[in-house]
């Protein structure tokens, strides 16, 4: 199976079952999960993941629940995890105990798009000072100034948005973008492609540009059809990644 970052909602469609679905999209072969703190107010999510952050917050999420969910999660999974937020619920809590927090939860980093890089509150430096990983979120369309900037505080990983947007509309692999990706690549930094990614043909033809793929309106639309229908969420999970081994 290629190297994915499966993405969901804490919480949705309420703690017990974001629970179950975090055990499985690692039973269904994850290499990494990206777990995102619902917000009201989201700057890139598509309407699928906005749905799911509504229903999260009416359910009852809250960023000590978020933190303790990541803890149950890590004690159960055997591959990393990601916490992924925006910069309001981060700075209104402060910026520091934010990462604090998620380190002692057992995250191996956070990702933040809208603290990049020069604005980030100190999201990058403190981060690293503790050992974890602050994950810049970059487009395509970056200039080769402003990548400068952003690979000069030595990040692990780079998130690319694979186009600008929101999430979970369709992303076409062209090739100005695969030689932004390889161009991106050959830069000593892990980098997960993500945005629209949602066949196993998208997810072969993206392997070989980049560290992992990252999938989730897809997989957070099966968790809604799962509930929607009264079917299992696990079961509807290990439908949806069963199709990226064929």
């Amino acid at each position: 199976m290629p190297t994915v970052m499966t993405h969901m909602v804490a919480w949705y469609p309420d703690r017990d079952r974001s629970l179950e679905a975090a055990a499985a999209l690692a039973a269904g072969g994850a290499s990494y999960l990206e777990i995102q703190f619902p917000f009201s107010d989201p700057m890139a999510d598509g309407p699928v993941i906005q749905a799911a952050c509504t229903k999260a917050l009416e359910a009852g999420f809250t960023l000590s629940g978020g933190f303790d969910l990541i803890r149950q999660i890590t004690s159960m999974v055997d591959i990393p995890v990601y916490i992924m937020s925006y910069a309001s619920p981060a700075v209104s809590m402060g910026v520091e105990r934010f990462v604090t927090s998620a380190r002692q939860a057992g995250a191996s980093g956070c990702i933040i798009p809208d603290l990049p890089v020069g604005c980030d509150e100190g999201f990058f430096a403190y981060s690293k000072s503790i050992g974890m990983d602050a994950v810049p979120v970059i487009a395509p369309n970056v200039t080769h100034k402003r990548l400068e900037e952003i690979l000069s505080v030595s990040p692990r990983y780079v998130y690319t948005a694979l186009r600008a947007g929101i999430t979970g509309t369709q992303t076409v692999l062209d090739q100005p973008l695969i030689d932004f990706l390889s161009v991106l690549s050959a830069q000593k930094v892990k980098v997960l492609g993500g945005f629209g990614i949602s066949s196993s043909e998208q997810i072969r033809a993206l392997s070989p540009y980049v560290h992992a793929v990252v999938v989730g309106s897809h997989l957070v639309r099966a968790i809604t059809e799962a509930v929607s229908h009264g079917r299992s969420v696990s079961e509807s999970i290990r439908s949806a990644m069963k199709q990226w081994e064929q």
